[in-house]
């Protein structure tokens, strides 16, 4: 490592997102960048655990290094400040020449910043409000101030980040490689489920990890219920162990439905929705993973944030606009949960059809999505 080293020759970066699995999805057209930026770089990731179920999944991704930052939110648990001097000492001894800190808008890149200066990591790059003095060796000046004024979506901020490192940002699709044995072990629980295969799946995904961004489950129930009596479509729900309530109630009150909520890995729910004609579910991990495998999506948007609409895939955002919105908030502040509440179950079939007014057959493979400016908003 050389304090001479510039960005177009380091060959071993850091790539910091600390934050949760769909902040890391909107981050991948910029690390594909970074990584392939130099034939020879290696390209690690510094993440949370929950990111770190999507980064290794990632073929441009060489190492993954584990930490719950205390400065972001996470889960149940933060780190010691032992355990924060100890990631100094091991990125320090990584010697890494260069490191770029991914965040939101409404994050510090600061905190981060810090521990990257304190390991001796020689350049250091990341959007900041605030004047990084000598945190920073590359400091982007953040515009994304107020989203009721204008604020780029999350992808775009990632992705001129490292533009104005000199850096060619040619895949500007989410990416997510779903792998051939998560094609066929998911199939197998479907079918194990009683799943049918002579009809197109259409997957409904319940959850959120904010109670904000979740709609309302026996809305859902409605409007799913209201879906399956075309018979179209096999209706399959998928979640996470947190949503299985929620999968259940679905599943209980939907004729033929089948539940995978609960036991399916990322690599498996990734295959799931690359194989569905269509899939409807909240601001979520799913919808973003919707964006990488190229299927349609009905997003149930909670106006909590404006940057994380579905990119590049054919989709409809449904909302309710209210005077509370940009809150970013994890829990409704106000308690009424209107934004997400006053969207119809007949919104939400509306949307689905339009989606899928023209059969196409959804292969493994994935296809080219829309423009992200589709949008039905009630």
């Amino acid at each position: 490592m050389s304090t001479a080293c510039t960005w177009r020759d380091a060959a071993s970066v850091l790539a910091v997102r600390l934050d949760g699995m769909g902040d890391l999805l909107m981050t991948t057209p910029a690390l594909r960048a970074l990584k392939e930026a130099l034939p020879s770089r290696r390209l690690a990731l510094l993440t949370s655990p929950q990111g770190a179920a999507i980064g290794r999944e990632l073929p441009f991704v060489d190492d993954v290094i584990v930490f719950d930052a205390p400065w972001v939110k996470s889960g149940d648990t933060q780190p010691s400040p032992s355990a924060t001097a100890a990631l100094v000492r091991r990125l320090h001894a990584r010697a890494y020449d260069a490191a770029v800190v991914f965040t939101v808008y409404s994050q510090s890149a600061l905190p981060a910043a810090m521990l990257l200066y304190q390991a001796g990591v020689p350049l250091r790059a990341a959007h900041c409000r605030e004047n990084p003095y000598a945190l920073l060796t590359h400091w982007q000046a953040d515009p994304d101030r107020d989203p009721h004024t204008g604020v780029r979506h999350e992808v775009e901020r990632q992705i001129d980040l490292v533009t104005s490192l000199g850096v060619d940002v040619v895949h500007t699709r989410l990416q997510f490689p779903v792998r051939a044995d998560a094609k066929r072990s998911v199939r197998a629980k479907a079918l194990a489920a009683g799943a049918s295969t002579l009809r197109p799946w259409l997957v409904v995904h319940p959850g959120a990890t904010a109670a904000s961004r979740r709609y309302p489950v026996a809305s859902l129930v409605l409007a799913v219920a209201t879906l399956a009596e075309s018979e179209r479509w096999q209706i399959v729900i998928a979640g996470a162990g947190a949503d299985v309530a929620a999968a259940t109630k679905l599943a209980a009150r939907t004729p033929g439905a089948v539940s995978l909520a609960g036991s399916l890995s990322i690599a498996e729910l990734a295959a799931l929705l690359q194989a569905a004609e269509a899939v409807v579910c909240n601001n979520s991990v799913a919808a973003h993973l919707c964006a990488a495998v190229g299927t349609p999506v009905v997003d149930l948007y909670a106006l909590t944030n404006p940057q994380h609409t579905p990119w590049q895939v054919a989709h409809r955002t449904l909302s309710h606009d209210v005077s509370c919105r940009y809150c970013l908030k994890s829990t409704c502040p106000l308690g009424h949960h209107r934004c997400l509440a006053g969207v119809a179950p007949e919104a939400i079939v509306e949307a689905v059809t339009s989606l899928t007014a023209t059969p196409t057959f959804r292969g493994i493979a994935p296809r080219r999505g829309g423009d992200r400016l589709v949008h039905a908003v009630t």
